[in-house]
């Protein structure tokens, strides 16, 4: 058969003779720029003519028909290709270079803490940090103990062999990856010891990043990027692959030799370096089978996108698409089929073995046709390498040992357990001695006596070669770019970026207009007394608004920068681009930004406001607000680049913006200013913003064409300036504006220095099971799991079918090349039952709709269309019930980082298990569900974060599966609860699952790589194709009888060969090419089979209800009354802020150095009020506090509420609770912090500031700051939830917080106001905190006398009244209206977390 109709063959005579007609009509320069391309398939080779088109200017539709006709297949299969590569290569006698990876006496060891010193918390990291100064001082001895990762491991991986990496979890699979990656270095707790080196090189002589390619564990992409687009930029950067074509063109051309035209089209389009486009992305694309899903966003949590076993696919292909000739990959088969696996393995391996690549492949469950792919096998166990040789000595050298396969086991689940201490005894096989317990160092020691271990050792005693050929093979090039190739390529992403965000653009342009408007209502001119000293004020406010305003409006530069960040590390250790490349493309396009701010800002409140009207000095103004806005969005960034975590982050920018506002001039003049902080006004960017503004408007002739009534040798204009210590000569405009370009220049090179220098941050914190004594672990063997399950698994539960008949899904996408939307079906009229004692396995290949059709059937859906008849025992489905009744293990591992294990599963049993269960049987319980999934040695370790700190990520699935146990439910579904875990694991998990299932629960599991064991312990199947269609459903029999007998009843299914998986092999002829190749859709098949309607009959026969039986119901919506609820979300939250000192710690910490910073400022100030101007001082010192409290607590406790939102979506998706609980206990947790927070903070600025000694005037200050405190914090808790993502919440929450201080009376009086724009500030919580501070402390000082502007003498407290409109005995309304708004906002984040659900499934 035709592989593709209507494309000519290379045979083809006709085609053949265009071909060659073609390539002889160009020149030899001509021809190796350009290439020839088929007709489109359909036309005929006499009738069509051959395109010749330059290399650079393929388009996508030249570049698939090149591609088609060079692997000769659209399946996953690069062999054909390759081997014509190969054939083409040895034919003119060149070879290959090739990597040669050698280590010797390789040891990895860090410092960690013991026992409850290695939980994070904040006494903990208060005591870690005091005891790091004095060990620095030699004061006090290490309190960290040596942890051993790699213990002197040695090996060599040859050039065209493939080797695989096996070992169970914590054993160092990961760290020798990185290690031999060069990924490693010493700092961070690790001490790295021993030597490996390339072809005899050591790492120091060539670029070792370009040269090894490392698959990492964790996937780190950009969410909004496509595959596409995400590969294109990896081959952009990676550079062009097949250097060789050069010299193999020469030579063809002296042999006169023609190669085959598709073979050279494919290797010359794949060398064009720095295109946007390239085919070895269509290659790829095809190769890892990510065509399907190219053009789909890669998505996040919050975002849907691709699939968890795409999204893996995708890290792989950032690798393999460069030219590196040797590639480590770590566990690249989670979340992927086991067909799917074997042909992604199965290319890598054509790849090895006809291109003489060294690759060293970790992977968790391979299956056997997978891992007879492999060469040589390596076994870490414990640190030590226990095997490392050829794949089919492995086994003899167990053999040799006293272990033995067991029939129908794979190899390689095997080799994980063997190494076991709970698994060992079952694979003991010698009879002529008793057993005990083999450690891997003893393993180790017997390979060393082993032949290959003997031999492998003889050959790292002699010195690796060094060649100049060893040498060529690897790559000497920093990058494979020059600087503006990468530059152009990182510009282009960045407008890509920019346009998938526009929406945040939009938001943060729609903040800058709405934010002039106020200002330019309230500050209108028409009612701001004009050239005059008090007008001259308000235009000074004005000013410092404005520079205000510009300074926070880069804040939300601090969440793109930081959220950026995991990508950028990974692709500047793998050498895509300088770091100018990468920060350059961010500081041109914002540029635009600032101009339009500065504009809009201008235009709308300079002319409102009434200064100076004047075209030059309007375009000064305007300059001035572009470089501070410029000054803004780099100053966040260099922090955030610094920082690089988001809390921590936000804490120090909130300081730094506290610093400059407090440093500038303004509130504060230049001669009030403590001789100590001096140097702060001098370097303050906002004291050259204020100056050139100042200046700028006050020499206008409008301000010194006017006498100062009270001093007519001077102008108001001077007058205003010298009460602000701005009297300097007109030259430091200029002056100014030069040094704001050079901060802009220096914050830029503090973020290349920053980002060019610095790592990811990591928490070296890692979960580590707790040695138990010998004996006990000597007597429990793998059937503890067993054991267990008998004894703790069976509380009292209702068995539950679940029927479901003609299930169908819709989505709406983008219509192509259409506007509008259309519908795409994902699951086409699905049918099925699940029963209870049945254990029922979900397959399909990827994108076959396995987790959707889980979502559909548990109601965890939130977008789409849902059609079909769903039904419990017989009763129509009703999600708040049936999630009572289930349990739903996700494919993605949520859970609260700052928790352990033990706490998490209290958590979740005592809120979804009945009242009635007392705390000793739930406490028994917990027990035997951890020891179920073998969790209790790691019952006191912290979750932690992905990829960062915490629990392993085999160690987190088994939380999420414990998780959705302890809630005892009557259904389990199950969404790959054995993905990203070893064999080993696997089969403890598959266990357990078995166990229950046999308690009498319905159990559905989805499955991506089974081995025969695991596969063969389900009882039935339901089997999808690509495209949600069902194409088995029933009994999978013994040993898979009944589906193999099935299947091969197909007319054209191949039969499943001698103990293959049938599993792999069922996955293998449901492809849609298998389907093409036999002439047959198997989901007709399907519903032509009796296997349909016996499906049918199951479904009507249990789709009625059982007679006198009624639906599922509970008399509470919840398990646990809501005042339960809200004790054990308490409880929980309490634990983690305890635990997270990076918020809390931090949050105290800044909080004293402001305060002390504030109170040095403003020392001994609070009493000085013998003049206008130092009353106005301490309300502007009072202003400023608000402004940096707000702002702190708002920004700072946004990304902890981000976090664990997603975590909230999951428990209430599961009925854990309800909206209202959750957000009073997640509000009420902050009480005390808060507390503490504003005893430093009012302890310390109240008695340097010196205000009036009073108990009573200390106690206001006290209340006026603590209710302060939390209504800014709950405001910033309910903006997280009134947002899609923590970005929007960023640029969101502080619009409203410019608004307040605008309006808080300050920048302008409230008895200066309009009518019309005084309401405003009743309902502005910043201003009932101005008035309640400074009424406390000023209102009723009537001792003292001051004379305004009007030369009038008044008290102080008459002057407040007049000035701000302030009385000291309101104050009791003030604190009733604050706690108002705490009221408010809590309420508001109460509603907003109910109603509205940002996550998308």
């Amino acid at each position: 058969m035709e592989p593709f109709p209507g494309i000519p063959r290379e045979e083809d005579d006709d085609f053949a003779e265009l071909v060659r007609a073609a390539r002889e009509k160009m020149a030899p320069a001509v021809r190796s720029k350009h290439t020839v391309v088929p007709p489109e398939p359909g036309k005929a080779a006499a009738h069509a003519d051959v395109d010749v088109v330059l290399l650079a200017k393929l388009d996508a539709d030249q570049r698939r028909r090149i591609l088609d006709r060079s692997m000769c297949t659209q399946d996953m299969d690069n062999e054909v290709l390759l081997r014509k590569i190969r054939a083409r290569i040895d034919r003119v006698g060149i070879e290959l270079p090739k990597v040669e990876v050698r280590f010797k006496d390789l040891t990895i060891s860090g410092q960690a803490y013991a026992s409850g010193r290695a939980l994070p918390s904040i006494l903990n990291s208060y005591r870690n940090f005091f005891e790091g100064c004095l060990q620095q001082l030699r004061l006090m001895r290490r309190s960290k103990r040596a942890v051993t990762i790699l213990d002197g491991v040695s090996g060599i991986l040859k050039p065209g062999r493939l080797t695989l990496l096996l070992g169970p979890p914590g054993g160092g699979k990961s760290m020798l990856l990185k290690a031999l990656a060069g990924k490693l270095h010493e700092g961070g707790g690790l001490q790295i010891a021993g030597e490996v080196t390339y072809n005899g090189h050591r790492f120091d002589e060539f670029v070792m990043a370009r040269t090894a390619s490392l698959v990492d564990q964790v996937d780190n992409h950009t969410a909004e990027l496509t595959v596409r687009e995400t590969l294109d930029f990896a081959a952009r950067c990676h550079g062009p692959g097949y250097g060789e074509l050069a010299e193999l063109r020469r030579r063809e051309k002296e042999m006169g030799i023609e190669p085959e035209w598709q073979i050279d089209a494919f290797m010359k389009a794949s060398t064009l370096k720095g295109q946007r486009h390239n085919i070895m992305t269509d290659y790829v694309l095809r190769m890892l089978g990510l065509e399907v899903c190219a053009d789909t966003v890669i998505g996040s949590a919050m975002t849907r996108g691709i699939s968890g076993g795409q999204r893996k696919r995708v890290t792989t292909g950032e690798m393999v698409i460069g030219p590196s000739k040797t590639l480590f990959a770590d566990e690249i088969s989670t979340g992927l089929d086991s067909s799917t696996t074997y042909q992604i393995v199965r290319c890598i391996s054509n790849m090895v073995h006809l291109r003489d690549s060294t690759v060293l492949m970790a992977l968790l469950q391979p299956p056997p046709e997978t891992y007879d792919l492999f060469d040589d096998v390596m076994l870490l166990s414990d640190g030590c390498i226990v095997y490392h040789g050829p794949r089919e000595q492995v086994l003899p050298f167990f053999e040799s040992l006293g272990f033995k396969l067991p029939e129908r086991k794979g190899t390689a689940d095997f080799l994980q357990e063997v190494t076991s201490r709970k698994d060992q005894q079952q694979y003991w096989a010698d009879p002529s001695r008793p057993y005990w317990f083999i450690p891997a160092s003893e393993m180790a020691e017997a390979f060393q006596r082993f032949p290959v271990g003997a031999d492998m050792a003889a050959e790292l005693a002699q010195p690796a070669e060094r060649t100049e050929k060893g040498s060529s093979a690897l790559v000497h090039e920093k990058y494979a770019l020059r600087f503006p190739q990468s530059l152009r390529a990182c510009l282009r992403r960045e407008l890509t970026l920019m346009r998938r965000n526009s929406f945040v653009y939009v938001y943060r342009i729609i903040q800058v207009l709405v934010a002039a408007v106020f200002t330019a209502i309230l500050l209108l001119h028409v009612h701001i007394p004009q050239n005059s000293v008090p007008g001259g004020r308000i235009h000074m406010n004005y000013i410092f608004f404005t520079s205000y305003f510009m300074l926070v409006n880069g804040f939300t530069e601090i969440t793109i920068t930081v959220n950026s960040l995991k990508v950028f590390y990974k692709q500047r250790d793998c050498r895509f681009y300088t770091t100018p490349a990468f920060t350059l493309p961010t500081t041109i396009l914002r540029l635009p930004y600032s101009a339009a701010v500065a504009i809009l800002w201008s235009c709308i409140t300079y002319w409102a406001v009434g200064m100076a009207p004047d075209a030059s000095r309007f375009f000064i103004f305007m300059a001035v607000l572009f470089l501070e806005h410029q000054l803004s969005v780099t100053l966040f960034r260099s922090i955030a680049a610094l920082v690089r975590t988001m809390v921590i982050t936000n804490s120090v920018s909130c300081f730094a913006c506290g610093f400059v506002l407090l440093l500038n001039g303004f509130t504060l003049p230049k001669g009030r200013i403590p001789d100590w902080w001096i140097w702060g006004y001098w370097i303050n960017p906002l004291n050259y913003v204020q100056r050139a503004l100042a200046l700028n408007e006050f020499h206008a002739p409008k301000w010194q064409g006017v006498r100062y009534s009270a001093d007519p040798s001077v102008s108001v204009g001077t007058k205003v300036l010298q009460l602000y210590n701005l009297d300097w000569p007109g030259w430091w405009i200029g002056a100014s504006i030069g040094i704001l370009l050079g901060y802009i220049a220096l914050f830029n090179v503090l973020v290349n220095i920053a980002m060019k220098f610095l790592s990811a941050p990591t928490d070296s914190r890692r979960a580590v099971e707790m040695p138990q004594k010998e004996a006990l672990e000597e007597g429990r063997a793998g059937a503890a799991g067993t054991a267990a399950v008998q004894h703790g698994m069976i509380l009292p539960f209702d068995p539950i079918i679940v029927t479901f008949h003609d299930v169908r899904y819709f989505v709406a996408v983008a219509a192509e090349g259409k506007s509008g939307k259309h519908e795409l079906e994902l699951l086409k009229g699905i049918s099925g039952a699940f029963c209870p004692h049945v254990l029922t396995c979900l397959m399909g290949v990827s994108g076959a709709g396995k987790t959707t059709l889980m979502d559909v059937l548990a109601g965890r859906k939130t977008s789409g269309r849902t059609m079909g008849d769903v039904r419990i025992n017989g009763h129509p489905q009703d999600f708040r019930t049936f999630a009572r009744v289930s349990g739903y293990v996700e494919q993605f591992d949520i859970h609260s980082p700052h928790t352990t294990i033990k706490e998490a599963l209290w958590f979740s049993a005592r809120l979804r298990l009945a009242r009635d269960v007392p705390n000793t049987r739930l406490r028994t319980f917990l027990h035997e569900v951890m020891e179920l999934v073998e969790l209790t040695p790691l019952q006191h370790a912290v979750v932690g974060l992905p990829g960062v700190s915490g629990l392993a990520v085999e160690q987190r699935k088994r939380l999420t599966i414990a998780v959705e146990l302890v809630a005892n439910p009557a259904v389990v579904f199950m969404d790959e609860p054995t993905s990203g875990l070893d064999a080993r694991a696997a089969a403890i998990v598959m266990r357990c699952v078995r166990n229950i299932a046999s308690t009498g629960r319905t159990i559905v599991c989805t499955i991506h790589q089974p081995s025969i064991d695991i596969f063969e312990s389900f009882d039935e199947l339901l089997l999808l194709k690509r495209g949600g269609e069902v194409i088995y459903n029933g009994l999978l029999g013994f040993q898979s009888s009944a589906m193999v007998d099935y299947f091969q009843s197909v007319p054209g299914v191949v039969p499943i060969p001698p103990g293959y998986n049938p599993a792999t092999w069922m996955l293998e002829i449901s492809t849609i090419s298998a389907e093409k190749r036999i002439g047959q859709d198997l989901a007709r098949v399907y519903r032509d089979s009796g296997l349909y309607r016996q499906t049918e009959e199951l479904v009507a026969s249990n789709s009625q209800p059982a007679p006198g039986s009624s639906p599922i119901a509970f008399a509470t919506e919840y398990p646990q009354p809501l005042w339960a609820q809200y004790l054990a979300l308490l409880a929980k939250n309490t634990i983690s802020y305890w635990r997270n000192p990076a918020y809390n710690a931090v949050r105290f910490n800044f909080t004293a150095v402001f305060a002390f910073l504030f109170g040095t400022v403003f020392w001994r100030t609070g009493q000085s009020r013998e003049s206008q101007q130092e009353v106005n001082q301490i309300v502007a010192s009072q202003f400023l506090a608000i402004i940096f409290i707000g702002f702190t607590n708002a920004a700072t406790v946004q990304p902890v509420v981000a976090v664990e939102r997603i975590v909230y979506y999951r428990e209430r998706a599961a009925g854990m609770y309800a909206p209202m609980p959750y957000s009073l206990a997640q509000g009420d947790v902050e009480f005390p912090y808060i507390v503490i927070q504003a005893v430093i903070y009012a302890c310390i600025t109240y008695f340097t500031i010196y205000y009036e000694i009073s108990t009573a005037k200390f106690g206001w200050y006290f209340l006026m700051m603590l209710l302060t405190m939390l209504y800014y914090t709950y405001y910033g808790m309910m903006f997280v939830n009134l947002s899609p993502s923590l970005q929007v919440a960023a640029v969101g929450f502080t619009i409203f917080l410019v608004v307040w201080n605008l309006f808080a009376g300050f920048i302008l009086p409230k008895p200066m106001m309009p009518p019309w724009a005084a309401w405003y500030t009743y309902i502005c919580p910043t201003s009932w905190t101005l008035y309640g501070v400074t009424s406390s402390q000023l209102g009723d000082v009537v001792g003292q006398s001051i004379t305004p502007d009007d030369g009038q003498s008044v008290t102080v407290a008459q002057f407040m009244h007049q000035q701000y409109g302030s009385r000291h005995g309101f104050l009791g309304y003030v604190v009733l209206i604050l706690v108002a708004f705490v009221v408010v906002f809590r309420v508001a984040g109460i509603v907003s977390l109910q109603k509205l659900r940002w996550q998308k499934r």
